[in-house]
């Protein structure tokens, strides 16, 4: 059986990720054969709209294939890991773009790749199953996937609280953050996706959409938008420490766990982003931190210990915020020359 499955029913073409023992975790023959299908539909005058879900009960996806980029930065040349996310970039720029409804069934986990191929979509339905991140940090890596662009859209600096500490959120947080559009219950799904193949988008989600159990962000945005707004990572943490919330400390713990080069590149990639603007700007810009971090310990340290080993215990290096210099957070931001991803200047869009 396939890794990533398609189907069309009536006048809306299904893609079903099919990896349900990893999560549905991305594989770079999953994003080409994915790329590949959505360009035919877009030239298709049968396929009046496109829905990604994903198959088992857990998800839709857990990322990319996180286990094949550790082997390459360990044993290989990254070269890869780096042709992998230039195709998954490329992907996700089309998603952004697509002509056509574009409708993501954001049920059970949705995190790193995962929000990736779906949040980017015209049409992003969450579950009260859903629970959605970009945990990147963890693994001592950056979001990616346009991540940072739609973090950083967010109200206020929630996508700075979400894109440092790696939070999982549900569907009101989801709604409140930008990162999806509607809340169907998990047990209407099924008569949802039937509904598309002879209804409009707007007709068969009215059937279908309810409101969304209540989220958790809305009542910390208080300390959040106090905390977060400050210049430096370490300043961060010293303000989350000094607040009176329980939740503020807790999110210093989290912090205090995480890659201290990753969350100096991942708030720099998301205050970038912001002046960058357009989505192709942003993803030229991570696809040059994503290759930039295949040359790191980190990466291959936090890989190891949350996914392959297991330990939960990553040693990083440098160790503390404290080591990590201007200079070390700017050279993940260095030009790559010819080996540019070319988004934004059109060199390395999508094809058509």
């Amino acid at each position: 059986m396939s890794d990533v499955l398609f189907r069309t029913d009536g006048r809306t073409a299904h893609i079903t990720l099919n990896r349900p023992k990893a999560l549905n975790a991305l594989t770079h023959a999953m994003v080409l054969a994915m790329d590949e299908a959505l360009a035919a539909w877009e030239r298709d005058p049968a396929v009046g709209a496109v829905v990604i879900s994903g198959a088992g009960e857990r998800g839709l996806c857990a990322g990319g294939d996180i286990r094949a980029v550790h082997d390459d930065a360990r044993d290989g040349d990254g070269s890869a890991a780096a042709a992998f996310w230039r195709d998954e970039y490329r992907l996700n720029a089309r998603i952004a773009g697509y002509p056509k409804p574009y409708v993501a069934v954001m049920d059970g986990i949705v995190m790193g790749g995962g929000v990736g191929v779906s949040a980017h979509g015209s049409v992003r339905i969450a579950t009260e199953r859903s629970r959605i991140a970009m945990p990147e940090t963890g693994i001592g890596f950056v979001p990616d996937v346009g991540g940072t662009h739609l973090l950083a859209l967010a109200p206020g600096e929630l996508g700075t609280h979400l894109a440092l500490t790696g939070a999982q959120i549900g569907p009101a947080d989801a709604l409140l953050c930008g990162l999806a559009d509607h809340c169907v219950p998990s047990d209407r799904i099924g008569q949802l996706t039937a509904d598309l193949a002879d209804r409009s988008v707007p007709d068969a989600l009215a059937r279908h959409v309810r409101p969304a159990p209540d989220g958790e962000l809305a009542a910390h945005r208080g300390w959040i938008d106090a905390c977060y707004t400050a210049a430096t990572v370490e300043e961060i943490v010293d303000r989350l420490l000094a607040h009176p919330d329980p939740a503020a400390e807790e999110a210093a713990r989290t912090l205090l766990s995480r890659s201290p080069t990753a969350l100096k590149v991942t708030l720099a990639a998301l205050r970038r982003a912001r002046r960058l603007g357009s989505l192709e700007r942003v993803l030229d810009q991570e696809y040059r931190v994503s290759c930039a971090a295949l040359s790191t310990a980190d990466l291959v340290e936090g890989i190891r210990a949350q996914v392959i080993d297991k330990d939960r215990d990553p040693h990083w290096s440098p160790a503390t915020l404290a080591e990590v210099t201007d200079a070390d957070v700017d050279r993940f931001f260095a030009p790559l020359g010819e080996r540019e991803l070319g988004l934004a200047d059109g060199t390395g869009h999508p094809h058509r």
